[in-house]
């Protein structure tokens, strides 16, 4: 059963989680057909794979430290951080330490890829 999503004009905490953060799960905060919120939390060395999205998006580290690898090179976030990334940006992240990162995804009816992310590229097998 998926968790509810905030609705619009509702108050969304994202405040550091501190000890609470080892044992916390990534969360999708809030989704229109146009935006998306995500809390994500990292664990420390945990990788995400390389992937893209269609439209520009926002990566704000709330907390820990965070590389975003890009094939122009690596941004590394501390707590209040924020990059952002062009249009189809191929990138990955990297938790080099336990963190929590919200990530804002323009949607085009709802979908941050083409078909569901269909054609989203991930790791080397182009598999999503």
């Amino acid at each position: 059963m998926a968790l509810p999503h905030a609705h619009l004009l509702d108050v969304i905490n994202v405040a550091p989680l501190g000890p609470a953060l080892q044992s916390a799960v990534s969360t999708s905060l809030i989704k229109t057909d146009r935006l998306q919120l995500l809390h994500l939390v990292l664990p420390e060395h945990h990788d995400v794979p390389r992937h893209h999205v269609r439209d520009e998006c926002t990566i704000h580290c709330l907390e820990g430290e965070l590389e975003v690898v890009t094939p122009g090179g690596t941004r590394r976030l501390r707590a209040g951080d924020l990059v952002v990334l062009p249009a189809e940006q191929a990138y990955s992240l990297r938790a080099r330490s336990d963190c929590a990162v919200l990530m804002t995804l323009l949607l085009q009816n709802g979908d941050a890829g083409d078909n569901g992310g269909d054609r989203a590229v991930t790791g080397n097998d182009g598999r999503a």
